[in-house]
């Protein structure tokens, strides 16, 4: 097993995403790269040290991929668009990140589904600089601010648009500004690069604890996720081309099974206990605050890895309505290949 997590640099991704997708598809036939059922699977993580992600990490730490005969091996890449990129590249057999992705890949003729659905919310809040709190204190006064995503094109910049047109601002009248995650996303709200930016634990609990920041938009539990969106937004999933799903189903049941026992796990265990497993480094050197933003965080998984099928209705509204690349295609998207429950469904069973 291989816990060292590593990390994709920007030009790599570039690199990788101008192999054509044929021949990417051709590279899955080897052995190195998972192409055979019982070999090395990699597996890109969104921000391996985001809460909303614990589950990868978590899974591997309670030797759960091990168990299963599987030798996995988790790299990490801050943001979703960019982790897409290089499965598309054929570089890593899946991605654990936002199931928005599959839909929006659908419309790109590339077909990608969710496998494992690890939570039916986004797990993530829209936060507003502390200074600027009392002049925005809601998505109706995103006119003329400077808001924080992950990157264009990412699942916090469909949202971010969600959230704005849903209050009446058209996305054309806000800026969007690439703030990454974590210490980046922290600089960028500290220096006047942003207004407000949407962001995950455990850097939301840091913003809180140190008064930069208040939560604007609370989108890690299920009521805030109803108000905010309309309806369920399922996030953190693990998805994996449709052809590899197929042809390595031994493979993903195995990767199926680890992750379904992991979020019974959770579900089983206190946040005090969850934060125990991770990584030392992931507390950032405040233990208890981590502790904090797992406890706020936690309820967004679901505890069996299934979808609801409300949830994908939901976030296809919203990307058909918010998504540049699905408006006008919504009749077009086929929301059963985006997502299967075969898999979580016989590991529940078995």
């Amino acid at each position: 097993m291989r816990t060292t997590p590593i990390r994709v640099t920007a030009a790599a991704v570039a690199a990788l995403t101008a192999l054509s997708v044929s021949a990417c598809r051709d590279s899955r036939g080897g052995g190195d790269g998972g192409g055979k059922d019982g070999g090395t699977v990699k597996i890109m993580v969104g921000g391996i040290d985001k809460v909303i992600y614990l589950p990868a990490k978590l899974t591997e730490q309670l030797g759960y991929f091990k168990e299963q005969g599987l030798d996995v091996q988790l790299l990490t890449e801050p943001a979703g668009a960019q982790a897409e990129n290089v499965l598309i590249s054929g570089d890593v057999q899946g991605v654990v990140g936002f199931y928005d992705h599959t839909i929006d890949l659908q419309t790109k003729g590339k077909c990608v589904q969710s496998v494992v659905q690890m939570a039916d919310v986004p797990g993530e809040a829209e936060m507003v600089a502390a200074k600027k709190a009392g002049s925005l204190a809601s998505p109706a006064a995103f006119k003329g601010k400077k808001l924080g995503v992950t990157s264009p094109g990412s699942s916090t910049d469909f949202i971010t648009r969600a959230l704005a047109v849903r209050n009446g601002v058209k996305t054309s009248d806000y800026t969007t500004v690439k703030a990454g995650a974590g210490p980046t996303f922290i600089s960028t709200l500290d220096n006047g690069g942003i207004d407000a930016g949407m962001t995950t634990d455990p850097t939301i609990a840091k913003l809180v604890s140190t008064g930069k920041a208040k939560v604007m938009v609370e989108m890690r539990t299920e009521d805030g996720t109803r108000k905010a969106l309309g309806g369920l937004y399922p996030s953190s999933s693990l998805y994996m081309d449709c052809s590899y799903v197929k042809s390595h189903a031994e493979t993903v049941q195995k990767l199926a099974n680890a992750f379904v026992k992991t979020l019974g796990w959770i579900k089983q265990h206190k946040p005090a206990e969850i934060a125990a497993k991770m990584p030392a480094d992931y507390a950032g050197g405040d233990p208890k605050l981590y502790e904090k933003a797992i406890t706020d965080s936690i309820s967004m998984f679901n505890g069996d890895g299934v979808m609801p099928a409300e949830g994908a209705k939901n976030v296809l509204e919203v990307l058909a309505q918010f998504s540049p690349n699905v408006q006008g295609k919504k009749d077009q998207v086929d929301l059963s290949k985006t997502y299967t429950t075969q898999f979580v469904t016989k590991a529940k069973q078995s």
